[in-house]
């Protein structure tokens, strides 16, 4: 009996568990079934190529699959999902690994995720957001690389003055947008002013695409699907329009699938690491884990937020008093503030200030 045959057996009309680890160019497969490794292979990273091989080497099987969230998105899994096929994205850091493995290749890497699936060795997969939200958030977060560019814009303007000794009386914390659409008129030497107004037309390009995105999200903030759940985001303290339409684009207009406060906080990077052993506890900073830039803008307005709300200072003082840190304590306050969002969006009730939970 061949090796094929041998496959045909062990697999036909079985649950199978593939391990996908993906690049650019290639995809390499590792499969596993009733606690076997019965097949590996590399192929094309092409969907029609990776669905062939199913119907080839596969037939009637019940497929689950698992891949690591990467530079791709989500649209293997939405593919893998039209086709009826059990897909589980999982983010790298959770896949377990043996301590002393020295060796890593995309190979080995596959056969340890088939593994990790047929166990189901890990503790959390990747939410998937729906393909509406997915291609909604993206204004917003082109929006934060539009307005990156837009600093560093500025920074080459200023530092080109600076370079070729150009003396403006502008004081650094006075550059808005009329100062720098004043520089049109400096006189300089021809290589200089062409230079000068390539910046500037840059920058002049940047203010209206952060115009039209901001505009976008003007109007996804009126969109049905959000509309509640940016409202009840409006009325947490120091948040504005851009913060609360952002929360819910990149949290979900629904956090039901967080199934506590501590849940939350931990997506978002705001619970503390923690290295113990034995007699020895030891905890350090905040896992740092989720989306960056949310959990900066919250920390951002858990300033405003204390300022206008009693019951946050109180926490904010408390923490700073007990730890002697106002970072800390800032982050004990955005922890607080993202838990209690969470509460009113499931509990569908705004935010009430001065109260005690």
């Amino acid at each position: 009996m061949n090796n094929h045959t041998v496959q045909d057996f062990v697999v036909k009309g079985k649950e199978v568990f593939v391990g996908l680890e993906d690049s650019k160019t290639t995809w390499k497969l590792a499969v596993r079934c009733e606690k076997m490794l019965v097949h590996q292979s590399a192929m094309e990273a092409k969907y029609p190529v990776l669905k062939q091989y199913f119907a080839n080497r596969l037939p009637d099987c019940t497929i689950h699959l698992i891949y690591e969230a990467g530079f791709k998105g989500f649209n293997l899994f939405d593919r893998l999902s039209e086709d009826g096929i059990d897909c589980v994205v999982i983010p790298p850091h959770m896949v377990t690994e043996p301590k002393v493995n020295k060796v890593k290749t995309d190979k080995r890497d596959a056969r340890r995720l088939a593994s990790v699936l047929e166990n189901h060795d890990f503790k959390d997969s990747c939410h998937v957001p729906d393909k509406e939200r997915r291609e909604d958030r993206q204004i917003t977060r082109t929006l934060i690389a539009v307005q990156k560019d837009i600093i560093r814009t500025r920074t080459r303007i200023r530092q080109f003055l600076q370079f070729h000794g150009i003396a403006v009386a502008i004081e650094k914390d006075q550059w808005g947008r009329e100062q720098f659409r004043a520089l049109k008129n400096l006189v300089l030497s021809d290589p200089l002013r062409i230079s000068l107004s390539v910046l500037l037309t840059e920058l002049e390009q940047l203010w209206e695409h952060q115009l039209t995105l901001r505009r976008a999200l003007r109007e996804l903030c009126r969109k049905e699907r959000y509309k509640r759940a940016y409202e009840i985001a409006r009325t947490l303290p120091g948040i504005g329009w851009y913060t609360a339409i952002r929360f819910v684009l990149e949290l979900g207009e629904d956090l039901s699938r967080f199934t506590s406060g501590k849940k939350i906080a931990g997506f978002l990077g705001l619970t503390p690491g923690e290295y113990s052993t034995g007699a020895t506890e030891r905890k350090g900073h905040i896992t740092g884990m989720g989306p960056g830039f949310v959990r900066a803008t919250l920390i951002e307005n858990s300033w405003a937020a204390i300022r206008r709300d009693p019951v946050l200072l109180g926490k904010f003082h408390r923490v700073w008093k007990t730890t002697g840190s106002k970072k800390k304590a800032i982050v004990a306050v955005a922890r607080m503030l993202i838990v209690r969002f969470r509460a009113c969006i499931i509990s569908d009730t705004p935010y009430a200030i001065g109260i005690v939970h």
